[in-house]
């Protein structure tokens, strides 16, 4: 399926994978938001479940494993040309995720990729729409731990 100029909506999935206060986040090598941090993620593949894909764009993406959980967003992204034609139109769906495994590398549609803290996140170029997704994914997974923790 054609990225740029689509003929229907193309699903995606993002993976907001959280590990010891930290978010992964990579830079992507590709259109649309080159150049920007984003979260790991790709398309949806004929036969797989969202959730199969983020595991799978993940560790596509970045050499890790990943259990995905609860989504915690959609978004539509519909970026147009000059002349106003559909240039890129995705369903998003954003999970959050819990790091299994793996060291991660810049592998296929990343150009770096990192473990980043909630105060380090406005030093990056973030794709603006994923700052509120990638605080909430840290409150969330800060406040599970905090549940596991025995109080004493």
């Amino acid at each position: 399926m054609r990225r740029e100029y689509p003929s229907v909506p193309i699903v995606g999935v993002g993976a907001v994978v959280v590990k010891e206060g930290q978010v992964l986040l990579v830079r992507r090598a590709n259109a649309p938001n080159q150049g920007q941090w984003s979260i790991p993620g790709g398309t949806v593949e004929l036969g797989e479940t969202l959730a199969q894909a983020a595991v799978r764009e993940v560790r596509e993406e970045c050499g890790i494993e990943i259990e995905p959980g609860e989504v915690l967003s959609t978004f539509d992204l519909i970026q147009r040309d000059e002349k106003g034609r559909i240039l890129y139109h995705y369903v998003l769906i954003d999970f959050l995720a819990r790091y299994v495994s793996g060291e991660p590398i810049a592998a296929t549609d990343a150009m770096e990729v990192r473990w980043v803290d909630e105060k380090s996140l406005n030093q990056l170029d973030v794709i603006p729409r994923l700052l509120p997704v990638l605080h909430k994914a840290l409150h969330q997974a800060s406040q599970a731990s905090n549940k596991r923790k025995p109080r004493g």
